[in-house]
């Protein structure tokens, strides 16, 4: 069903609920797009209640701001607080994941569980982009000229969608498959807010930059599951650190997947997830991290290249 959450600032963000069990709440990408969990949603709603809503300005959420990620904080403890109750578990992809993350160290009681998809870790100064970049490029292949094309000047709301699509497609290993898989993330179509984007990313910045986040996470008692591609275009070397830093985490890492795991190894996505969420959740309020084994597949050594 579909619900609306007010925020305390009298903001109006868009939600649904579906499934059924324990409440789950998914954080979409960006900044400043929207949800397209419609096939994740499905695929985890015989074990969990989930929660999906738009981020501040964005989707079919009021567009409006402040866009801090303190704002953002207290939108996602509004989604919590009417739809989820006490104590949810949290899956954060992309910009999402560092979202997530931010609120579990907020609120480590808050969380039963956090699962951390397709992040970019918290190293300083975002030291995964050149890597990134040039494999962003790569993969784009034939489509790299018209993308640079877009990229570089004013367009019109058409173009913005066309490059949308022609962005998303790269993070996709299945060439021939890309390119609808990107279509699918675009429909229904709504307008990217660049001003989120921009102000979210660069307070995003500052806060890796100028923050202890390693100290931060060591902390952190909430069960953790980072869970990625192989061959996403940002390199999952850029995740070593939190994973490290994180007392009761373990990773799981898809071969055959990029970007978005769920779309390209749906089977072992479900797999990783539900297993996670079957572990019993720390009691709300408690203190002391419980260590889990990690993973088997676990990816700890360190590329020298991805993809």
């Amino acid at each position: 069903m579909s619900d609306a959450v007010c925020t305390d600032d009298g903001r109006q963000l868009w939600a649904t609920r579906t499934g059924h069990g324990r409440p789950l709440v998914f954080c979409h990408g960006g900044p400043g797009l929207w949800d397209m969990f419609d096939d994740l949603a499905t695929m985890l709603a015989h074990v969990a209640s989930v929660v999906r809503w738009d981020q501040r300005g964005c989707g079919r959420s009021e567009r409006r701001g402040p866009f801090t990620v303190a704002r953002y904080l207290a939108d996602l403890d509004a989604v919590r607080g009417q739809l989820a109750g006490a104590q949810m578990a949290l899956l954060g992809h992309s910009w999402g994941a560092t979202l997530a993350l931010r609120y579990a160290l907020q609120h480590p009681d808050r969380v039963g569980h956090l699962i951390y998809v397709s992040g970019t870790g918290i190293d300083p100064h975002s030291t995964w982009r050149p890597a990134f970049k040039q494999s962003f490029r790569q993969r784009l292949g034939a489509g790299l000229p018209r993308w640079e094309q877009l990229h570089n000047r004013a367009r019109t709301p058409a173009e913005d969608k066309e490059l949308a699509i022609l962005q998303w497609s790269a993070d996709f290993v299945d060439e021939g498959a890309a390119v609808v898989h990107a279509e699918d993330m675009a429909t229904p179509w709504f307008e990217i807010n660049w001003e989120c984007n921009s102000a979210l990313g660069d307070e995003n910045s500052r806060y890796l930059t100028d923050t202890d986040v390693v100290a931060q996470c060591r902390t952190l008692g909430v069960p953790t599951l980072i869970i990625d591609g192989a061959r996403d275009v940002r390199p999952r070397w850029a995740v070593d650190s939190l994973h490290r830093a994180l007392p009761d985490a373990r990773r799981t890492t898809l071969a055959g997947a990029g970007h978005l795991p769920w779309v390209e190894d749906p089977d072992g996505f479900r797999e990783a997830v539900t297993g996670f969420l079957a572990q019993p959740a720390p009691i709300a309020g408690g203190t002391d991290p419980r260590v889990h084994a990690e993973n088997p597949s676990l990816y700890g050594r360190r590329p020298g290249a991805v993809g």
